[in-house]
């Protein structure tokens, strides 16, 4: 290391007693010291150190400016149960500005982890206390990194980078306590880091950190004259494992599934303060308004014509209809014509059945092969009007928007006499949870790995189309492998939604206050909606995830034993054997990098706290390996909900097995069966 940049560092770094000029900003928890402080109104960015007159003779002592900067609450960065070192986080954005004249630029400035704010020149630090510096010496354009009482033999030359030009220079530092290795970055991008970094060294902090530890910034002037100013800092410990494959940096507060109760999370700058990003958010919730007001009237127009149709009695009272800019609505087909296609609702042509419908195979002369979806029963003792909430649901969401190749697609309806009839196109292979668990071994071999995830991307993107490109936010509210079917190339397709509901509903009820009975089935139920009873895009989420893990393991959502497989997956993940839930049926026939990404996802969306859930399209970059995986909890993290339904709900909530129906369950869509093979009765 050269003598001068020795030389600078051991100056940069220089305390005295927080009695002299200590300022605490209490809405960003940081006490500036000595000369800095808060160099702009709102407080977002601080000046460290001031310019000074290098002409005038310098009296002894010769002058020089110090100004520090720290968190003003202690963090954390031992834990005691393991005698780890926290792993840690940290990203911030500074400039050095040259004074004019012939001064030369300042000495420097440098992040620090200290167990002292109150000590002396850092080379006669005492020995019980101890400090870890990342050094920015603008002196020399040079970065090292110092502990203790040494400086580590390591340093680099900012190759690209001017530290004393005033441009500004964002750093990214992470430390990781499973490797114990520190990592610098810099670059003149405040959003991209780049891929190597510049500095990286073996530092084992276990035996030199203590459990409490200050973090901060200081800059000095002795040299010559700089004003260094911190413009963004964003710092965080975890005291978790973080995986190797996810970067820090990319953890946000607001979707880490890591965090632990001890980490701690310091963010101030224009990451939070942005005019900008409000002005988008303001843009945006306009045209979110502007398009609420108009799927309420497409609603409406979608309701009369759904009414309006045959009188008692066989008079027509409405045609096939166009949609506005030449849409047209799923056809209206004849009671006649539906009878014809079923054989008079033949029993063997019954491909499907549940609380609320059933479903028959057959074929429509100008729709060819076809599912039948029947809504009401030839029963003198059943309600048709328990069918008439599911069926208007189910036909207005299909009929509204639902043009996507992962969503069933609704090809005609029927409403006569008592008859409600929706009518979908067939799937061939039937639902997933059929090949996916069933007994046939050819079945079963029909989804290799590759099929998998070719069926969960696709159940995704359906997702996403639901949540975020419909018109109005849909959200599905019984996401299972049953729902999903199967055409004949095992593509995917999401269906039945009889239980979906419409985003403004859903938030009007939050709002009210109003909780309705769950809908749904035990297994994916998220534990927010069990007990509230109010859907949000984040319950599908969770849904999801399960749908993932089912899939990924071969496993029923809750075993004959009454196991959740939620329970059995984070057992294993807890363990360290994650990889060890792999399908048996797969015969080890899988990417173990692949499978292991595809269960830490399923992990995220059946995170506790649905706060700390992905939102489908982060999910679904995070299975195709274009986004980092948030690094999960070593232990499944705990969160109370409070119940807001009757309190017997809990008892009528208690399924098993696979064949179990409940008054919240939607039919079982099983487009194939064995009884029925359209080639063979045309």
């Amino acid at each position: 290391m050269q003598p001068n940049l020795l030389r600078a560092l051991s100056l940069i770094i220089i305390f005295f007693t927080p009695s002299i000029s200590t300022v605490f900003s209490p809405a960003h928890n940081v006490t500036l010291f000595e000369d800095a402080f808060w160099s702009s109104p709102h407080r977002d960015s601080i000046s460290l150190t001031k310019h000074k007159d290098c002409t005038a003779p310098p009296p002894p002592p010769p002058p020089f400016g110090v100004g520090r900067a720290f968190y003003s609450k202690p963090v954390r960065f031992l834990d005691h149960s393991t005698k780890a070192t926290a792993s840690f986080s940290c990203r911030f954005s500074f400039t050095a500005t040259t004074a004019p004249r012939s001064c030369p630029s300042g000495d420097g400035i440098a992040f620090l982890i200290t167990s002292t704010t109150a000590a002396s020149i850092l080379i006669d630090f005492p020995p019980q206390d101890s400090y870890l510096a990342v050094e920015f010496d603008t002196n020399d354009n040079h970065i090292a990194i110092s502990v203790d009482n040494s400086i580590i033999p390591v340093s680099s030359s900012a190759a690209g980078i001017s530290l004393k030009d005033g441009k500004e220079v964002t750093s990214w530092i992470e430390y990781r306590h499973s490797d114990a290795m520190i990592r610098v970055w810099i670059s003149y991008s405040n959003r991209i880091r780049p891929r190597n970094p510049i500095l990286v060294s073996k530092i084992d902090l276990s035996d030199r950190f203590k459990e409490f530890m200050s973090v901060g910034f200081t800059a000095a002037n002795v040299r010559g004259s700089s004003a260094y100013t911190v413009e963004r800092w964003r710092f965080k410990t975890f005291l978790g494992n973080i995986p190797p494959t996810i970067a820090m940096d990319a953890v946000k507060t607001w979707d880490c599934s890591v965090c632990s109760q001890f980490d701690t999370s310091i963010e101030f700058g224009s990451f939070t303060n942005n005019p900008r990003l409000r002005k988008e958010i303001l843009i945006f919730l306009v045209v979110l308004a502007s398009f609420a007001a108009l799927t309420v009237l497409f609603a409406a127009a979608i309701i009369a014509c759904v009414c309006f149709v045959r009188r008692p009695g066989g008079q027509k009272q409405s045609q096939p209809y166009r949609l506005q800019n030449g849409k047209m609505v799923p056809m209206m087909l004849s009671l006649s014509e539906i009878r014809s296609a079923t054989n008079g609702f033949n029993h063997d042509q019954i491909i499907g059945e549940g609380g609320s419908a059933v479903v028959y195979a057959g074929k429509i002369p100008h729709c060819g092969t076809v599912a039948i979806k029947r809504f009401n029963h030839e029963d003198n003792h059943y309600d048709s009007s328990l069918a008439q909430v599911p069926f208007n649901t189910e036909f207005a969401t299909m009929a509204g928007c639902l043009k996507h190749k992962n969503l069933l697609q609704l090809q005609g309806w029927c409403c006569e006499r008592n008859e409600l009839v929706l009518v979908y196109e067939y799937m061939a292979n039937g639902s997933l949870d059929k090949i996916l668990h069933g007994r046939d071994p050819c079945s079963s071999r029909l989804l290799t790995w590759e099929k998998r995830l070719s069926i969960i991307h696709g159940v995704a993107a359906a997702l996403i189309y639901l949540h975020e490109e419909c018109e109005s936010q849909i959200i599905h509210r019984d996401v299972k492998t049953c729902n999903i079917l199967l055409d004949a190339d095992l593509n995917p397709k999401l269906g039945d939604f009889g239980l979906a509901e419409v985003y403004r509903h859903s938030l009007r009820d939050r709002d009210m206050g109003r909780a309705t009975f769950p809908a749904g089935t035990m297994g994916y139920l998220a534990p927010e909606y069990a007990f509230s009873g109010i859907p949000t895009v984040k319950t599908d989420v969770y849904s999801f995830g399960v749908v993932v893990l089912e899939v990924a393991t071969g496993r029923l959502p809750v075993d004959q034993g009454g196991c959740l497989l939620v329970d059995h997956v984070w057992g294993l993940w807890e363990r360290g054997v994650l990889v060890d839930a792999a399908d048996p049926k797969l015969m080890g026939r899988f990417g173990k990098g692949e499978m292991e990404r595809m269960l830490m996802v399923g992990l995220v969306c059946v995170h506790p706290n649905g706060d700390m859930r992905p939102r489908m399209r982060e999910a679904l970059r995070m299975l195709k390996g274009e986004a980092l995986l948030p690094a999960l909890p070593t232990k499944r993290p705990v969160v109370m909900v409070q119940s807001v339904v009757m309190p017997q709900s809990a008892e009528e909530m208690v399924v098993t097995g696979e064949e179990t129906d409940t008054p919240w369950s939607t039919p079982r869509t099983h487009f194939s069966k064995n009884q029925y093979h359209p080639d063979n009765n045309a």
